[in-house]
């Protein structure tokens, strides 16, 4: 069982950043690959970023050279640093830790991007 807190979300103007950390505890976090996923109103959930427990890291399209996940697997967390925002970010931001058939999830932050 793997409990996973996500924090960070906010309201930012178009070009900002923000960091989004997330949380894991009850299981040995190191052997999960975590993600992020996000969801915006009146759309499905997409995944956003992913990093394997061994480092891999992959992005969606639509954030690549924008957003950099990483983990510190010391301090069971996952990040998601967010440069050049633009308002189609806007979404509340879910965190993931997934290990073969098991997935967990948290319970998301809010993300909003606007002048």
């Amino acid at each position: 069982q793997v409990q996973v807190v996500e924090s960070g979300g906010g309201l930012v103007q178009p070009g900002g950043s923000l960091r989004l950390s997330c949380a894991a505890s009850g299981s040995i976090f190191s052997i999960y690959a975590m993600a992020w996923y996000r969801q915006a109103p009146g759309k499905q959930r997409e995944l956003v970023a992913a990093i394997t427990s061994g480092g891999t890291t992959n992005y969606a399209d639509s954030v690549k050279g924008r957003f950099t996940i990483s983990r510190d697997n010391a301090k069971n967390t996952v990040y998601l640093q967010m440069n050049s925002l633009k308002p189609e970010d806007t979404a509340v931001y879910y965190c993931n830790a997934g290990r073969f058939s098991v997935s967990y999830w948290g319970q998301g932050t809010q993300v909003t991007v606007s002048s």
